[in-house]
Protein backbone atom coordinates (compact mmCIF):
# COMPACT_ATOMS: atom_id res chain seq x y z
CA UNK A 1 0.00 0.00 0.00
CA UNK A 2 1.30 3.44 -0.91
CA UNK A 3 2.37 5.70 1.97
CA UNK A 4 0.13 8.56 0.80
CA UNK A 5 -2.89 6.26 1.06
CA UNK A 6 -1.94 5.28 4.62
CA UNK A 7 -1.66 8.97 5.56
CA UNK A 8 -5.00 9.67 3.89
CA UNK A 9 -6.72 6.85 5.81
CA UNK A 10 -5.09 8.10 9.02
CA UNK A 11 -6.39 11.61 8.31
CA UNK A 12 -9.91 10.27 7.74
CA UNK A 13 -9.86 8.20 10.93
CA UNK A 14 -8.62 11.16 12.97
CA UNK A 15 -11.29 13.37 11.40
CA UNK A 16 -14.03 10.91 12.35
CA UNK A 17 -12.62 10.61 15.87
CA UNK A 18 -12.66 14.42 16.15
CA UNK A 19 -16.38 14.44 15.38
CA UNK A 20 -16.98 12.28 18.45
CA UNK A 21 -14.59 14.05 20.84
CA UNK A 22 -14.80 17.73 19.79
CA UNK A 23 -11.41 18.52 21.33
CA UNK A 24 -9.92 20.18 18.23
CA UNK A 25 -6.74 18.13 18.82
CA UNK A 26 -7.60 15.09 16.71
CA UNK A 27 -8.86 17.31 13.90
CA UNK A 28 -5.55 19.15 13.82
CA UNK A 29 -3.68 15.85 13.80
CA UNK A 30 -5.92 14.75 10.93
CA UNK A 31 -5.03 17.94 9.08
CA UNK A 32 -1.35 17.23 9.63
CA UNK A 33 -1.86 13.72 8.26
CA UNK A 34 -3.64 15.18 5.23
CA UNK A 35 -0.75 17.57 4.53
CA UNK A 36 1.65 14.64 4.91
CA UNK A 37 -0.46 12.57 2.48
CA UNK A 38 -0.03 15.29 -0.15
CA UNK A 39 3.72 15.40 0.48
CA UNK A 40 3.91 11.59 0.27
CA UNK A 41 2.00 11.64 -3.04
CA UNK A 42 4.57 14.08 -4.41
CA UNK A 43 7.27 11.53 -3.53
CA UNK A 44 8.81 12.77 -0.30
CA UNK A 45 10.78 9.98 1.47
CA UNK A 46 9.37 8.46 4.68
CA UNK A 47 11.74 10.20 7.17
CA UNK A 48 10.78 13.58 5.68
CA UNK A 49 7.10 12.60 5.82
CA UNK A 50 7.40 11.88 9.53
CA UNK A 51 9.23 15.17 10.07
CA UNK A 52 6.57 17.07 8.11
CA UNK A 53 3.78 15.39 10.11
CA UNK A 54 5.52 16.24 13.37
CA UNK A 55 6.09 19.87 12.42
CA UNK A 56 2.56 20.49 11.09
CA UNK A 57 0.99 18.72 14.09
CA UNK A 58 3.11 20.69 16.56
CA UNK A 59 2.28 24.02 14.94
CA UNK A 60 -1.39 23.10 14.90
CA UNK A 61 -1.56 21.96 18.49
CA UNK A 62 0.59 24.74 19.93
CA UNK A 63 -0.69 27.72 17.95
CA UNK A 64 -4.02 26.92 16.30
CA UNK A 65 -5.76 24.83 18.98
CA UNK A 66 -5.77 27.56 21.66
CA UNK A 67 -7.33 29.98 19.16
CA UNK A 68 -9.95 27.42 18.13
CA UNK A 69 -10.80 26.59 21.74
CA UNK A 70 -11.31 30.29 22.57
CA UNK A 71 -13.83 30.53 19.76
CA UNK A 72 -15.58 27.25 20.57
CA UNK A 73 -15.99 27.75 24.32
CA UNK A 74 -18.79 30.12 25.28
CA UNK A 75 -17.82 32.88 27.65
CA UNK A 76 -19.48 33.08 31.01
CA UNK A 77 -21.86 36.01 31.02
CA UNK A 78 -20.91 38.96 33.21
CA UNK A 79 -23.07 39.30 36.29
CA UNK A 80 -24.28 42.74 37.28
CA UNK A 81 -26.34 44.22 40.10
CA UNK A 82 -27.58 41.87 42.80
CA UNK A 83 -26.67 38.83 40.69
CA UNK A 84 -23.01 39.76 41.20
CA UNK A 85 -23.46 39.53 44.99
CA UNK A 86 -24.69 35.91 44.96
CA UNK A 87 -21.85 33.57 45.90
CA UNK A 88 -19.88 36.31 47.61
CA UNK A 89 -19.08 36.83 51.27
CA UNK A 90 -20.96 38.94 53.80
CA UNK A 91 -20.30 39.97 57.39
CA UNK A 92 -23.11 39.60 59.96
CA UNK A 93 -23.71 42.90 61.79
CA UNK A 94 -26.90 41.90 63.65
CA UNK A 95 -27.99 38.37 64.55
CA UNK A 96 -29.44 36.56 61.53
CA UNK A 97 -32.33 34.15 62.00
CA UNK A 98 -34.91 32.65 59.67
CA UNK A 99 -36.98 35.83 60.13
CA UNK A 100 -34.58 38.78 60.32
CA UNK A 101 -31.01 40.03 60.54
CA UNK A 102 -28.47 42.43 59.04
CA UNK A 103 -25.31 41.80 57.01
CA UNK A 104 -22.68 43.96 55.36
CA UNK A 105 -22.07 43.10 51.70
CA UNK A 106 -19.38 45.07 49.92
CA UNK A 107 -19.69 48.09 52.22
CA UNK A 108 -23.50 48.20 52.17
CA UNK A 109 -25.85 47.08 54.92
CA UNK A 110 -28.52 44.59 53.82
CA UNK A 111 -31.43 42.92 55.55
CA UNK A 112 -30.81 39.22 55.77
CA UNK A 113 -32.38 35.89 56.66
CA UNK A 114 -30.76 32.55 57.30
CA UNK A 115 -31.03 30.23 54.30
CA UNK A 116 -31.68 27.41 56.76
CA UNK A 117 -34.58 28.84 58.77
CA UNK A 118 -33.59 26.87 61.88
CA UNK A 119 -30.16 28.52 62.14
CA UNK A 120 -29.21 31.48 64.28
CA UNK A 121 -26.05 33.21 63.06
CA UNK A 122 -24.33 35.48 65.62
CA UNK A 123 -22.85 38.91 64.80
CA UNK A 124 -19.26 38.86 63.55
CA UNK A 125 -19.72 35.68 61.51
CA UNK A 126 -18.69 35.54 57.87
CA UNK A 127 -21.42 34.09 55.69
CA UNK A 128 -21.95 33.25 52.02
CA UNK A 129 -24.74 34.96 50.10
CA UNK A 130 -26.83 32.13 48.67
CA UNK A 131 -29.64 34.13 47.11
CA UNK A 132 -31.07 37.64 46.96
CA UNK A 133 -34.85 38.00 47.26
CA UNK A 134 -35.92 41.59 46.79
CA UNK A 135 -33.71 43.54 49.19
CA UNK A 136 -33.06 40.61 51.53
CA UNK A 137 -30.00 38.41 51.35
CA UNK A 138 -30.38 34.73 52.16
CA UNK A 139 -27.13 33.69 53.81
CA UNK A 140 -25.42 30.58 55.12
CA UNK A 141 -22.45 30.50 57.52
CA UNK A 142 -19.03 29.60 56.20
CA UNK A 143 -17.31 26.62 57.69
Amino acid sequence: MDPWLIWLITAALLGVAEIFTLTAALGLLGGAALVTAVLAAIGLPLPWQLLAFTLVATVGLVFLRPIAMRHLMPREAERFGVEALVGGAAYVTAEVTGLSGRVRIGGEEWTARAYDETQVIPPGTTVDVIEIKGSTALVYPRE
